[in-house]
């Protein structure tokens, strides 16, 4: 990705995070993975790691510790009701940008039909 699709992405991570746990709780290095998986190559397992501490203080996330056969205990993150809330906010707007944005690439590429 360049610096444009990385900057972008910055915006929407934290709804993208949440969306990934909607499909099933995970604990960080997962998260990266799945993420990854998707096709966002360039994601850095620190700045997930960040994300969750931040959704985890706004209460958007249950956190479960899940003893692990490599080590310390791995926190487990679940999506919870004010988070799938959250979620679905981030949707709306996204909805709504996206659709704003489309609309606006669409004049700029036909200009005759302004104003039709």
């Amino acid at each position: 990705m360049g610096k444009q699709s990385t900057e972008m992405l910055k915006g929407t991570l934290e709804g993208i995070v949440l969306a990934t746990l909607a499909v099933r709780p995970a604990y960080g290095y997962e998260i990266t993975a799945r993420l990854r998986d998707q096709g966002f190559s360039d994601i850095v397992e620190g700045t997930v790691y960040a994300l969750l501490v931040r959704i985890e203080q706004r209460g958007l996330v249950d956190v479960e510790k899940v003893p692990s056969e490599k080590g310390p205990p791995r926190k487990v993150y679940s999506l919870n009701i004010l988070g799938g809330e959250y979620l679905e906010e981030f949707w709306r707007n996204w909805s709504f940008l996206a659709a704003r944005i489309e609309q606006l690439r669409h004049h700029i590429d036909n200009p005759q039909e302004e104003g039709k």
